[in-house]
């Protein structure tokens, strides 16, 4: 069983937990279907977006000074250098094409079926709810009918640091006015999210859409629970199977 406990419909059955927070693209909606609505988008702009993935990947591991600001001029001089521009320049079209086109993309996409009502029965179960996403997530939210659900949205672009970095992890905490062992963090990533959140101190859970992932298994960084259908996340919160 885990860490599961057998509670009732009126709150959680796992120990001491008092909140659940959730990573956001691939989690609460199928990255493939974000992915193909970009595909046009990369093949228009490969080189830029080839220096974004080469920065990002760069800034998963060390970070910047710890403002907004200070991360976009930092994540904008780095990909300068690799692509011979401005950084100014860089700094608008990341603006431009990541932050205003790429959100846009998310109109038509829907989330993984019993996300709303997962999320809902959590509330009615006492739990405060977070977001914690490496981009930001209110746009998002507003197009996949995801908004009014969650009691704090944080981006780590906000705190300077990405996952797995333990900074934006504790910054979240602090926004639900928990302890973080008093939070199930849900992600897709066991190398980012798994691993940030325990690092953080939170307990985890991983999506994996596979058949045949539930409960524990391998490749899942350590989990507490893995599942395929938030109904199964939904019982290991709340304990409503009997």
């Amino acid at each position: 069983m885990g860490i599961l406990g057998r509670g009732g419909k009126g709150g959680p059955s796992v120990p001491g937990i008092r909140g659940v927070a959730f990573d956001l693209d691939g989690t609460l909606y199928p990255n493939y279907r974000f992915y193909c609505r970009l595909f046009p988008l990369l093949l228009a702009h490969p080189c830029f977006f080839r220096a974004f993935a080469l920065v990002r990947r760069r800034l998963h591991r060390r970070g910047t000074a710890g403002s907004l600001d200070s991360f976009y001029q930092e994540q904008a001089s780095l990909m300068a250098l690799i692509l011979r521009k401005e950084s100014g320049f860089i700094r608008e079209k990341s603006e431009r094409l990541i932050y205003q086109d790429w959100e846009s993309l998310f109109a038509r996409i829907r989330p993984f079926p019993w996300v709303r009502e997962t999320l809902a029965a959590f509330r009615r179960g006492g739990l405060k709810l977070g977001l914690l996403s490496d981009f930001p997530p209110a746009r998002k939210i507003s197009f996949l009918g995801l908004q009014g659900l969650f009691d704090a949205i944080l981006s780590t672009e906000e705190t300077g640091r990405l996952k797995p970095d333990g900074v934006p992890f504790a910054a979240l905490a602090r926004a639900l006015s928990l302890d973080p062992g008093e939070i199930l963090y849900v992600g897709n990533s066991p190398r980012y999210d798994i691993a940030g959140a325990q690092a953080a101190g939170m307990r985890t859970a991983l999506i994996r859409r596979s058949p045949l992932s539930t409960g524990r298994c391998f490749g899942s960084g350590g989990a507490d629970f893995v599942f395929k259908d938030y109904r199964q996340l939904q019982k290991y919160v709340l304990g409503w199977a009997k």
